[in-house]
């Protein structure tokens, strides 16, 4: 499996080299590097400037480390991400989206329905809850349970979230 490049916030904008000050609002964003998906932060003049080609990004504030820990990506935000990696081919973005399909299920924004084999592929089709019988597939590259914890806590420390 491969690794991601993670970093937390370092309160400088990947951009310009500024410093983001303990407060101020920052784009944070995942970024595709040669080396896969890398999380990169941007101060809001440089983003609204020159808003950087980016895979996904969210808005926050960059906290004060004596502050306590808060989520920044709801619930909305988890099913954009979810929903932007469908019809990825690259195993790294399957695996992503696998496991942001365990998280969402067990925040019950997504029912498995069914599966079925295709192409020599697991294919889980999950139920979006709330929509009107919408539904979506996602591929199960039958992680193991070594894999999924290490890779939760990748998708967790990328997002800056507990997961």
């Amino acid at each position: 499996m491969d690794e991601w490049e993670i970093d937390k916030p370092v309160g400088e904008c990947s951009g310009s080299g500024e410093k983001i000050g303990y407060g101020e609002e920052y784009f944070g964003a995942l970024v595709e590097t040669g080396e896969g998906l890398k999380r990169q932060d941007f101060c809001a003049d440089y983003w609204n400037e020159h808003k950087p080609e980016v895979f996904c990004y969210w808005k926050s504030r960059l906290p004060h480390p004596d502050e306590k820990k808060k989520l920044f990506v709801d619930d909305e935000m988890l099913m954009a991400f979810f929903e932007r990696l469908a019809g990825e081919s690259e195993q790294e973005k399957i695996n992503f989206r696998f496991v942001l399909t365990l998280v969402l299920m067990r925040k019950r924004r997504l029912k498995y329905d069914s599966s079925r084999t295709e192409d020599g592929k697991e294919i889980w089709r999950m139920r979006v809850a709330g929509g009107d019988k919408e539904f979506v597939e996602v591929v199960n590259p039958h992680l193991d349970e070594e894999q999924i914890e290490q890779l939760s806590s990748q998708v967790g420390q990328i997002l800056h979230v507990d997961l």
